[in-house]
């Protein structure tokens, strides 16, 4: 497998991990086998790569700042990557409104399938803690995502993957304060955060050694535990929608990368496939930021002023699969439990959906808590709240697998733009885990 590249074999682990996650749901010890003796392995090849997330952040961002030398480059970086991402967030969502009314996947749903679904999910504890998750993030004001962005203590911000946009702001502020010490007094803590940046990349390239074998795992346990396979058949109309609006999300950023940027949306696309498999397989962009950033980096070529901010700072608020996914979500409920959503109400699904998607990016199952608030601001009724979200929840798990992999593609697309526009975008510098082995072996 070594000679083979390394989306093809990130491919061929996952092809087999969902084969052998069916063969086992054909024995009564196999989920369990499974869930006891295979997903640890996934399981770990997640927490390796969140190991090193809030390190590549905090060393990648400071030497990309500090390389600057100029401020005001760095203002120009951030208008330009906040106004692009809150423009294809837009898009994400009018696109999702405009194929569920187009296709209406609700109308299909019996009431039988709505019944079953409502027994299965609505009294959950999943269902009743995402509520609880939407009602406090309601209840903050509006200004509270910028208090949140703020740490009282950068040491505990760092401890939570969660509180990554926290990290980038700290990041941000020290790198900005080197710059006005000066080059000579910086030096030092320069060169220390450039050797922790090499050191942490060459650590995504040892994990990436794995990769193939823990996707197996992570898509092995998937299919063991996906549930009902009838209620999944039932909403395939349902998912069906999602997928194709998530793959004209693709189609978008490849033509944006040929008119932006002049590269081939082939190769562009070929250059993040083990990122996108990567989060196709955790279903989490923040897992997937390490890798994101070596592919985007080194693959591609962008330089690390840009990716070292752009990407971070996408994987906490620019959520465009997930926009969709709420847009879609949102209009396929009113249809199944028949409630009157006028155009009025979409375009403040657009609107809602588009901050949400900035306010609850650090929450967990922050897609199913982005919809609940969605549906709120249309007046969807609180009584049949948990049953629309026990509609969707047989599937939201490999939803969410689909959209993470338009989140990260988003978030690389709009790097390459970034860094076309501030002429940042060169050629690609591929490293190797073993570029150095010699040496020390």
């Amino acid at each position: 497998m070594r000679k083979l590249e390394l989306h093809w074999q990130i491919l061929i682990g996952m092809v087999l991990g969902i084969v052998f996650g069916f063969i086992m749901t054909g024995f009564f010890w196999g989920p369990g086998f499974v869930t006891d003796w295979i997903k640890p392995f996934g399981t770990i090849f997640v927490k390796l790569l969140k190991l090193i997330a809030i390190p590549l952040i905090l060393a990648s961002l400071i030497k990309g700042i500090s390389d600057l030398k100029d401020i005001s480059k760095f203002r120009n970086i951030g208008l330009r990557t906040i106004g692009i991402y809150m423009c294809t967030t837009v898009v994400a969502i009018v696109l999702g409104l405009l194929l569920v009314n187009v296709l209406q996947p609700g109308d299909g749903i019996s009431d039988d399938t709505i019944n079953k679904l409502t027994q299965t999910y609505a009294t959950g504890e999943d269902v009743k803690k995402i509520q609880d998750n939407a009602s406090m993030q309601q209840n903050k004001g509006p200004l509270a995502f910028l208090e949140e962005m703020v740490p009282d203590n950068a040491i505990a911000a760092m401890s939570n993957n969660r509180l990554m946009l926290q990290v980038i702001f700290f990041t941000i502020f020290l790198g900005i304060s080197m710059l006005l010490v000066g080059e000579e007094r910086a030096k030092p803590l320069k060169n220390f955060f450039d050797s922790l940046n090499e050191v942490v990349l060459k650590m995504v390239d040892l994990i990436m050694l794995i990769a193939p074998y823990a996707v197996f795992s992570l898509l092995a346990s998937v299919v063991v535990s996906a549930g009902d396979k009838e209620l999944l058949l039932a909403l395939l109309k349902y998912a069906g929608v999602v997928v194709l609006g998530l793959v004209l999300m693709i189609v978008f950023y490849s033509i944006l990368v040929t008119i932006f940027t002049k590269k081939n949306p082939f190769w562009f696309l070929k250059q993040m496939s083990p990122a996108q498999l990567l989060a196709f397989s955790t279903s989490s962009s923040a897992a997937t930021l390490p890798v994101t950033m070596e592919r985007v980096e080194e693959h591609i070529g962008v330089d690390k002023e840009v990716s070292s901010f752009v990407l971070p700072v996408g994987a906490t608020i620019n959520m465009d699969g997930t926009s969709l996914y709420q847009g879609v979500a949102a209009v396929f409920i009113a249809q199944a439990l028949a409630f009157d959503l006028p155009l009025s109400g979409q375009l403040t699904i657009i609107l809602t959906a588009l901050l949400a998607s900035i306010g609850t990016a650090a929450v967990p199952g922050a897609g199913m808590v982005m919809l609940v608030i969605v549906l709120e601001s249309v007046g969807f009724p609180s009584d049949k709240l948990a049953i629309g979200l026990a509609l969707i929840f047989a599937v939201d798990r490999p939803l969410d697998m689909f959209r993470t992999v338009v989140n990260i593609t988003g978030d690389a697309t709009v790097s390459m733009m970034v860094a076309k526009s501030v002429d940042k975008l060169g050629k690609p510098n591929i490293k190797e885990w073993d570029d150095h082995y010699e040496e020390v072996k």
